[in-house]
């Protein structure tokens, strides 16, 4: 019996979700028992990990992911040491289970992204939308012994649409309610909104990137405190925002586009934190009120594409939020000043950790690509039909 078949007659099965995000932290794994397939999807996340990078990748990474940088021969060498990190988490998080690597089904890695151009372009006749993310498929494959699905935006894009983001899909079908509507939030290095109404069917999902996340905040601790990341938003919170940079900031014009949209280290990366500091020099500004007014950008950024693109067509009852932000203080307290009477929930109270829902959804993804299920979200991505996702290695 094919392999393929064998596993879809199978329920449940086990599987595995990697990804490493736009932060560069390592590779969040996650072993997951995936009941069904389609709008019957059901999981139990059994265990969860961030396999960090070895010192010094991230910022190999990050240089090689700024446009204009790198070279074909690192980012070819690149990719393959990436499938091989993401084979050793991948086994790490199973051992960490107690389970064996033969147990498992499939894997569902998202990989790292280095480039994304979800912008249409012209290229010698052709329009093309473009996007890349490393870490090769087939080495995990050939690692774990397990099949593997991965690089999920191209199918995509292929259909006119961004690529991203591929998150709704799972926002859809774990979050989706008879009797409230709810708004997913995941602030990771971006920040994205998924917004399912009440008896929600999957075309009336709204989704897109809302702007940067951690993403700038990161890059500031580090340059200004050497530090990778601000611990429950202490160094914010000590310090004060200011106004003229916080709308310097806000007046980038990405802010200003309607959905579908994503975005990445392209729009608010190195350029964007040069610009940004350089505006905070012009104003004399203090470290820690720097780091403030980058954290309440990334605030002020959720808070009005939510007034823009979701208050339209009524309010949510509630806004669950996920990703590294989630346990950043200064950011958790400015969403429910502006969000007052909505409850702001961490997804912790649905049974899934803060920082494994992306991992958790590329499980989904994987299920679902295995029983070829259409599992973009077009509302979300602007693709111009559903369509499968995803690249099996076997």
């Amino acid at each position: 019996m094919p392999l393929i078949q064998k596993l879809a007659e199978k329920n449940p099965r086990l599987g595995v979700g990697l990804i490493s995000g736009t932060s560069i932290d390592g590779v969040d794994a996650a072993l997951v028992e995936v009941y069904d397939h389609g709008f019957q999807t059901k999981i139990e996340l059994l265990h969860f990990l961030t396999h960090p990078y070895p010192d010094g990748l991230k910022n190999r990474i990050l240089e090689i992911s700024t446009p204009g940088k790198g070279t074909t021969e690192e980012i070819c060498q690149m990719n393959v040491l990436l499938g091989e990190i993401f084979a050793t988490a991948a086994l790490k998080v199973i051992r960490g289970a107690k389970a064996a690597p033969e147990s498992v089904d499939f894997i569902g890695s998202h990989g790292q992204t280095v480039q994304h151009w979800p912008q249409e372009l012209e290229r010698f006749g052709y329009k093309v939308r473009s996007t890349l993310q490393l870490g090769e498929p087939s080495v995990i494959a050939r690692r774990t012994g397990i099949l593997t699905v991965a690089d999920f935006r191209p199918a995509d894009m292929a259909m006119g649409g961004q690529g991203a983001p591929l998150v709704p899909y799972l926002d859809f079908v774990l979050f989706r309610s008879s009797e409230k509507s709810r708004a997913l939030l995941n602030i990771g290095g971006i920040a994205n909104l998924t917004v399912v109404r009440q008896n929600c069917r999957l075309e009336d999902v709204v989704a897109f990137d809302t702007g940067p996340g951690n993403m700038l905040i990161d890059a500031l601790m580090m340059k200004l405190f050497d530090q990778s990341y601000d611990d429950d938003g202490k160094v914010a919170q000590s310090g004060s925002v200011s106004q003229k940079l916080l709308e310097a900031g806000l007046r980038h014009p990405y802010f200003e586009q309607p959905p579908p949209k994503s975005t990445g280290r392209e729009e608010f990366g190195q350029h964007f934190l040069e610009k940004f500091m350089a505006e905070a020099n012009i104003l004399k500004l203090d470290n820690n009120d720097i780091v403030a007014t980058a954290s309440e950008l990334t605030a002020s950024s959720i808070w009005q594409s939510y007034q823009k693109h979701v208050m339209p067509n009524g309010a949510v009852n509630e806004l669950i939020v996920s990703g590294g932000g989630s346990r950043n203080g200064f950011l958790i307290n400015s969403l429910k000043e502006k969000f007052q009477d909505t409850p702001v929930r961490p997804i912790d109270d649905f049974g899934i950790p803060s920082d494994a829902k992306e991992a958790v959804c590329f499980a989904v993804l994987a299920n679902e690509t295995i029983f070829g299920v259409p599992n973009n979200v077009p509302s979300a991505t602007g693709a111009s039909q559903p369509t499968v996702l995803g690249k099996i290695c076997i």
